[in-house]
């Protein structure tokens, strides 16, 4: 039976890590371990300076042996790979994430560095990720499908498979593209707005986003926005 490493970077309570596990069990013994909150945008870092804390957590799904960490989506892929499990995994899945990771945003998403960490360690690694938007409908009708077609295929070193379903209702889903490469563009074009202004000529800065759907054909980023599901391969060092 296959061993498979759940993580995400949303935190051992979201949505899509429940929906995923849930998904996954078809595919073999499913292992959790995921942040005990938030960690968005800590990219591929790991922690070198501090201990890091793992502890058992329920979970709702029947089966699945799940445990919450102090750290990072990659600390969760290395301590739980190399030290929770009784043997390594065969794959690693990390996600569902909640909003997008194509383009450029990919170097900042620690869904795809949990899933890099997974790559470096040998294993098969999928980086799932779908609409900031309560619709699942097109998550939920193709994961299982996606999930059969991915588990067992592992990319050459250093790569991982991303997967990204798009937030529209399932009947305006145009279906699925694959080897989407990753776009040179961004989803956001980012700027910093003053928000105080602090003792001794200090500034609060807090950054902003400004939507943007300019993406080049055959991409990742033009698939979604065009109500495709995007599958395709991202590239680490090595």
């Amino acid at each position: 039976m296959r061993r498979i490493l759940i993580t995400n970077d949303d935190g051992i309570t979201a949505d899509g890590l429940i929906r995923l596990a849930a998904a996954a069990q078809k595919y073999g013994e499913v292992w959790v371990v995921a942040p005990d909150a938030q960690r968005s945008a800590a990219s591929h870092s790991i922690t070198l300076h501090s201990h890091i804390d793992v502890y058992p957590h329920d979970f709702p799904v029947a089966g699945v042996h799940a445990f919450s960490c102090s750290g990072t989506p990659g600390d969760c892929v290395r301590v739980g790979s190399l030290n929770v499990m009784p043997q390594k995994p065969d794959a690693v899945l990390s996600g569902i994430n909640y909003g997008y990771n194509v383009a450029s945003d990919i170097q900042y998403s620690a869904t795809a560095g949990g899933a890099f960490e997974a790559a470096f360690q040998g294993y098969t690694a999928i980086s799932l990720s779908e609409q900031a938007c309560p619709c699942h409908e097109v998550t939920d009708a193709f994961l299982d499908q996606i999930l059969a077609e991915l588990i067992d295929r592992h990319p050459d070193t250093g790569q991982i498979w991303n997967v990204n379903f798009p937030g529209c209702p399932l009947a305006e889903c145009k279906g699925i593209l694959r080897d989407r490469r990753v776009s040179r563009g961004m989803f956001y074009r980012d700027h910093y707005n003053v928000t105080a202004k602090l003792p001794d000529g200090g500034i609060r800065y807090m950054i902003e986003g400004d939507y943007n759907e300019d993406a080049e054909p055959e991409t990742d980023f033009r698939a979604v926005v065009e109500n495709y599901i995007s599958i395709g391969i991202a590239n680490n060092i090595g």
